[in-house]
């Protein structure tokens, strides 16, 4: 009997982590709308994450869930014509606001700054990017809502 149940957990997890883990090609393909994951444990099953795609396969929201069930965050996401993360919204169990994230890119489709909300739409910090003429990201500035530079990430790379 013990065999069969790690049999079947076993199944379970390469199951659920196969779902989750399906290309966003996979999810065109299939024309997928949702994806859920569900834990069982102790004999309680209950929801783990579902998420929500679009007809082009992008995640448009995922609901993450407590052991009770209960939803314990949900975020929120918006694209552009061309498939770039333009906005992200996170909220609590209680739909309520926690935090919004906008992004803006350039001509070239690199993200050039990401704006961070907190739940009362007053800015609490940016991300501005700079990029090398090969497209690859060299900088990451964090910054104040008052444009104070907080810190710098740079970013190095070595080529063949």
């Amino acid at each position: 009997m013990r065999k069969l149940t790690l049999v079947f957990i076993s199944l379970f997890v390469f199951a659920t982590a196969t779902l989750s883990a399906q290309s966003k090609k996979d999810i065109k393909k299939n024309a997928i709308k949702s994806c859920t994951s569900i834990d069982t444990e102790n004999g309680k099953t209950v929801n783990n994450k579902k998420t929500l795609y679009n007809s082009k396969g992008k995640v448009t929201e995922e609901v993450e869930y407590t052991k009770e069930g209960k939803i314990k965050s949900t975020k929120k996401y918006l694209y552009n014509s061309e498939g770039d993360e333009t906005q992200e919204e996170e909220y609590d169990g209680n739909n309520v606001l926690i935090e919004k994230k906008i992004s803006k890119y350039n001509s070239l489709g690199e993200k050039t700054e990401e704006w961070i909300y907190d739940s009362a739409a007053k800015l609490k910090k940016k991300y501005v990017y700079t990029y090398n003429d090969k497209g690859l990201k060299i900088e990451r500035k964090t910054l104040d809502a008052a444009d104070k530079v907080l810190s710098v990430r740079k970013y190095t790379y070595e080529y063949k």
